[in-house]
């Protein structure tokens, strides 16, 4: 099946903790079924010291279920993504306004 969420997709979290918040797909994992989003859902960590790195609590940002997910159209509002094709290509296009991502 294709991927209805990529890297680089302006998305808004539906459900838990980050309820609301807004920001860019870093990371898709397919397997899992999750995505990482860059400065949410974050969890400290503990870094052990090494020649190169100081070490310590770093912050880090974990996976959130894609289900909890929402594409940001072209005026910023959460939509459904749908497939279909143009000109021989699929393409996503957004379910709201029917415009191309």
């Amino acid at each position: 099946m294709a991927a209805k969420l990529k890297k680089g997709d302006r998305v808004v979290v539906l459900a838990g903790k980050d309820k609301g918040r807004e920001g860019e797909i870093s990371q898709v994992l397919p397997k899992q079924g999750k995505a990482v989003i860059s400065g949410l859902n974050i969890a400290i960590r503990h870094q052990r010291q090494t020649q190169t790195d100081q070490g310590g609590r770093q912050p880090k940002a974990m996976p959130i279920d894609l289900s909890n997910l929402a594409l940001l159209d072209g005026s910023g509002k959460p939509t459904r993504v749908g497939f279909r094709f143009e000109d021989g290509k699929k393409v996503r296009f957004a379910k709201s306004t029917g415009e191309a991502v």
